[in-house]
This record gives structure tokens, sequence and C-alpha cells, in this order.
């Protein structure tokens, strides 16, 4: 073989075998403005490393729950942390700065599906929506905080477990735009509906994401931890090499900075701006859960579109009456809590991955 094509060709296998083994996590935090634009500088989690860094793989951003090697792979421990071994610790790498937001600020939280949602047959016995992903807050983490002390512990009014954090937000992993360029028909389908111009960050992918509310009392000058729990287990029945089903969650523990600097941004208009890119805003309806409030159960979110409106008259957020905020999409799967897949979101894979490589990709 030709040098060059040797090394073209080592390159592309090195491309396809970080594919086939890609799994998610936040890689990216943005704030939303009231007309859903993202704005400002982006924030990352914990011990992050960049796509671009040479210390990146998989593997430095992944953690899984329960680890492989476990004989029983649906025995979660009481002991298993919640965050990983580089993420307890509230520190930051170089080049990956913490989001910085005021009180009650939308965020979107940023990831990649790596063919989990375009490609569902790599994956048999995984919920319809691609899994569940539930984002919790709080001041007061702690570096040996066990997951089971805090998922599907911690509520939204602040009152479960240790009443230390609170549940922000509860969303389908798929949420119903994002994808991997490949050739799947899902793909394709996105692909086709939810054009998107390929750019230094995600390539030509679309990245899935989650839209929260910080909690509009959350205090400035220091510091308010996210714990991202992606619920995705294999159920009983649908994969014969599993047939009592697996448990499977994955975790990133991020700090934003919670500030109370002005920000011009907030004079804009407040309702979503029909048309803009895709990849530089929010996601619609999840938009409307934080600043608009239809029903009596999304007022627990980040506010009505009263107080949106006066987030355009003044510098100032105003003040939301609830304290502990949530996005909960509405309908409920009977199995395993699921959310039905019309809400979901996926995120996409490594940017230079190319079609061929895409199609093979597994959980």
């Amino acid at each position: 073989m030709r040098p060059h094509l040797k090394s073209g060709f080592q390159l592309l296998l090195g491309i396809l075998l970080a594919t086939v083994n890609a799994h998610s996590w936040v890689e990216q935090l943005m704030v939303i403005a009231p007309n859903g634009t993202f704005v400002g500088s982006p924030g990352y989690a914990r011990g992050n490393h960049l796509r671009t860094s040479p210390e990146f793989s998989d593997l430095t951003m992944t953690y899984l729950i329960p680890p492989n090697g476990r004989s029983n792979q649906s025995l979660i421990l009481p002991t298993d942390k919640i965050c990983k071994e580089t993420q307890r610790k509230q520190e930051q790498t170089d080049g990956s700065p913490r989001l910085q937001a005021r009180p009650g600020a939308a965020i979107a939280l940023r990831f990649q599906e790596n063919g989990h949602v375009t490609l569902p047959e790599n994956q048999p016995g995984k919920p319809k929506n691609r899994g569940t992903v539930y984002v919790y807050g709080t001041t007061e983490p702690r570096e040996d905080e066990n997951l089971l002390d805090v998922h599907k512990v911690w509520n939204k009014e602040g009152t479960g477990g240790d009443k230390r954090g609170v549940l922000l937000s509860v969303q389908n992993f798929d949420d119903g735009r994002c994808y991997q360029i490949n050739n799947g028909p899902i793909s394709e389908n996105r692909q086709e509906k939810y054009p998107h111009v390929a750019d230094k960050l995600m390539g030509a992918d679309m990245w899935c994401q989650q839209d929260i509310a910080l909690p509009s009392n959350a205090p400035t000058g220091k510091p308010y931890t996210l714990y991202w729990v992606w619920d995705w287990p294999t159920l009983p029945g649908d994969d014969p090499s599993v047939p009592n089903g697996k448990k499977e969650v994955y975790t990133t523990c991020i700090d934003v900075d919670v500030v109370d600097s002005p920000v011009t941004y907030m004079h804009m208009e407040a309702g979503y701006i029909q048309g803009q890119p895709l990849d530089k805003a929010a996601i619609p309806s999840q938009l409307a859960e934080i600043f608009g409030s239809p029903s009596p159960a999304a007022s627990v979110t980040a506010g009505s579109s009263a107080a949106a409106s006066a987030m355009v008259q003044s510098i100032e957020i105003q003040p939301v009456k609830p304290s502990t905020l949530v996005t909960v999409m509405k309908t409920v799967y009977v199995k395993e809590c699921q959310l039905t897949p019309e809400t979901s979101v996926t995120a996409s894979s490594t940017a230079s991955v190319v079609s061929a490589s895409s199609a093979i990709v597994s959980g």
C-alpha cells in the first residue's frame, strides 16, 4: 500500500474504532436568550477534555454505572459514585472553563447521540426514547456523592432524600431532531428535515440538547452543581445476551458559575425566532416549558410568559415564585418511567466521521 494511502486508511480506521465504542456525555453548555438563541461563551464539565485535545479519548469522558466487569450488570451498589473519578472535585481543565450564567437563566446542555438514536438496531432492547436524561442541581455537592442518594431520590420540590438538591429536568435522550450523519433512515430523514451547515465544532452532525433553567434563587458568587444522568437500560426479553435486561447509566458532573453581572442579551424580545440556525438555538418546545407555562404542572419551570416579558424590560431577572425549577415532559412511559419519543433528542458523533463509518456504530 502506498504510504499516503496507508496513513489515510489508518486515520479512517482510528475514527471508525473510536466511533464504534462511542457513548455520550455533556460536551458543552450554552446560555439561552429569551428568543431561543445561544449567547455568550460556552461552558464545560469538570475535568473536560475537548475532542481536539491530545489527551482526549472516549474513555476520558465516559462514566458507566454499573461498570463493565461487574458480574451482575443489573446491580447498582449504594457506594457507586455519581461522578467519574476525574469529575469528583470542582476543578476545570485548561481551555474548558465553567459556564457563567445568572440566577434563573435558561441553559442548554449539549451532547452527541453517537448512533444511539439514528441506528437503534445496534442496541437491541433499548427504550424507544433511547433512554431518559435527568438533571439534578445543588449548591452543596459532595466529592463522594453516591448515585443512589440522588438519582430518582431528589425531587423538584427539594424534599427528596437529604434535601440538599432538586430535580431540575427530565426528558428523552432523543429530542426528535438531533442526528449523526449515517445512511440509516432516521438520520437521512432528519438531515432533510433539520438541515445543519457543517462547522468545526459539530461537523455535519446535529447535537442533542437538554434545555433547563437554573433556580431563580441560586446564590451568586459560587458554583451551582449539575448532575446529568442518562438512564439507558436494556429491557428484559429483547436482547438474548442479557435475557433479564441490565442497567446502564452514564453521568456528567458540571459546575456553573452563577454571576450577577449585567447581560445585554436580556433586552432581546422574548419568543422563539423561527428560521434561526438550529445548531445555535434551543429546542422550541423545551424553551416554551422554561419561558412559558401552559399548565399548572409546568409552573415549577423557569417562569411564566409574564416573567419572560419582565426579563425583556429589565436587565435584572425577575424572581420566579418556585425556588426549585424543573423542565418536565408531559407524557410518561409506564415501563421504566420512560418518556415518549416525540420529545426526544440525539447527539452526534465525532465531526469528522464519514457516512461509511457511521453505519457500523454500536453502543
